[in-house]
């Protein structure tokens, strides 16, 4: 019997971002478990749709024949409590949540507390519900009310990858990964650098830039106001070739999120044997170890800076942290481990 599915994404699965990867893969994963999986865009503009694209995508899931499993990704589920409540009539719906609406950095407390109300309500509506880490899986059940029974942990996968080369002279190499929004850090992440002017380094920051343009334009403003234009070169998003070369020539992984559902580009650094430098927010701690890395508190530059302070000036400590960073690597799921929990939780209900 043919296993169908249809796993619902908010715009193109092609977007340059961790949660659109995860979904990407995810879809991989299942067509090789022998899953028949229908990707269906449901629209551009979450979690803030206008009401076109909101009717639009109401629309595209009730025209899902009757019975069939949907998975729905959390960044349009959770504004959509209406929409499930109607398709769940008819489907079994399973909602995959990368991290909370309402923990996006930069919200009013009146949207917050708005999408958090959204989100409660739609994933009440779901038989299942997937997320990313098991510290976002506590977040669900303790702050959304979702029956630990009904929520599978799912973690991202990783790739196997050589260890970085670095960048093999005196100026340490430092890579930061993530779409250019609040919540990523960044601006937090130059003003820390700027105190570091005397000490030899380079950044690079790579992430989509289109997400948040006016984010990006504080970025690049910030950038010229610290006189660091020639320290910090911001790509934008890159091919993976091309991403898997800049990995290769750093020294060390910086990412300041003011939180992470998982944080993909986490792993991916510990991958490569990369020191990583973050935060202590969400599941960030559940991806890096103590040995591998420095996490510090959300949001506060004096510790960042100390903390970049430390790994730059002492390539001993880089040493001892890129070490551990490939023995954490070596306990992180695979993609297909990854696929396979995820079927799990639909054949609970398919």
């Amino acid at each position: 019997m043919v296993k169908r599915v249809v796993f619902a994404v908010p715009g193109s699965l092609d977007t340059p971002t961790g949660g659109y990867a995860y979904d990407r893969r995810i879809v991989a994963e299942l067509r090789q478990l022998g899953w028949d999986v229908e990707c269906l865009d449901i629209g551009e503009g979450f979690p803030s749709p206008d009401e076109a694209t909101r009717s639009a995508a109401r629309s595209l899931l009730l025209n899902v024949p009757d019975g069939r499993p949907i998975v729905v990704d959390g960044l349009a589920l959770g504004v959509l409590p209406d929409v499930a409540g109607e398709v769940a009539s008819r489907h079994p719906l399973l909602g995959l949540v990368h991290h909370p609406l309402a923990l996006e950095w930069g919200l009013s407390a009146e949207r917050a507390d708005a999408l958090h109300r959204s989100e409660q309500a739609a994933l009440a509506l779901v038989r299942e519900v997937v997320v990313t880490s098991p510290a976002t899986a506590k977040l669900v059940a303790s702050d959304y009310g979702v029956p630990a029974e009904r929520i599978t942990v799912a973690r991202p996968g990783s790739d196997p990858a050589l260890r970085s080369s670095g960048s093999r002279n005196e100026v340490p190499h430092l890579l930061s990964v993530g779409a250019v929004v609040p919540r990523k850090g960044f601006k937090l992440l130059v003003a820390a650098l700027a105190t570091l002017a005397e000490l030899p380094w380079r950044l690079t920051i790579v992430g989509d830039l289109t997400r948040d343009p006016n984010e990006a334009a504080r970025l690049q403003a910030g950038i010229s106001q610290h006189k660091l234009t020639g320290r910090i070169e911001v790509l934008g998003a890159v091919p993976s070739e091309r991403l898997a070369g800049l990995y290769d020539e750093a020294d060390l992984f910086v990412l300041a999120s003011r939180f992470e559902g998982y944080g993909m580009a986490y792993a991916e650094a510990l991958s490569h044997g990369l020191p990583v430098i973050g935060t202590t927010a969400g599941a960030i701690p559940d991806t890096v170890p103590q040995e591998a890395g420095l996490l510090v508190a959300p949001g506060d530059a004096g510790e960042l800076a100390g903390a970049l302070r430390r790994v730059i000036a002492d390539a001993e400590l880089r040493r001892r942290l890129s070490d551990a960073a490939l023995a954490a690597a070596r306990t992180l799921p695979t993609w297909q481990q990854s696929g396979a929990i995820f079927a799990t939780a639909l054949e609970k209900f398919a």
